[in-house]
């Protein structure tokens, strides 16, 4: 098994407010950890933004089949604030689990995500 880490960025999210755009979706064969997640208002005027998690598997033991899930919902974001998302928590992401961005304003919140994949 390789640990890879990689850093995901993207200077401006999402095409469309209200449209959440993917920033990551895992990879097949290969689970990966959600290492820190920064958000950053590019905008002249404060500004909302959500993560989610969307996830089609099942897992921990469950037979039900995991869902879409906020892991930040309508963070508020004054003008050139950063915020860290995940406050030293880890996210597990497997096979095709994504993480969606979405923003009150259309291109004005930059994504930098820190992530280590595991492939077999």
């Amino acid at each position: 098994m390789a640990n890879t880490f990689k850093v995901v960025s993207h200077d401006v999210m999402p095409a469309s407010a209200g449209t959440p755009e993917d920033l990551y979706t895992t990879p097949s064969s290969t689970t990966t950890i959600v290492l820190g997640l920064v958000l950053c208002n590019v905008h002249t005027a404060q500004v909302t933004a959500d993560v989610k998690l969307v996830s089609d598997t099942s897992g921990g033991g469950r037979t039900a089949t995991n869902t879409t899930t906020f892991l930040a919902n309508d963070i508020p974001l004054a003008v050139g604030q950063s915020t860290s998302v995940l406050m030293g928590a880890k996210i597990v992401l497997e096979t095709t689990d994504k993480l969606q961005i979405d923003c009150s304003v259309a291109d004005k919140v930059s994504v930098t995500m820190s992530i280590m994949e595991i492939t077999a």
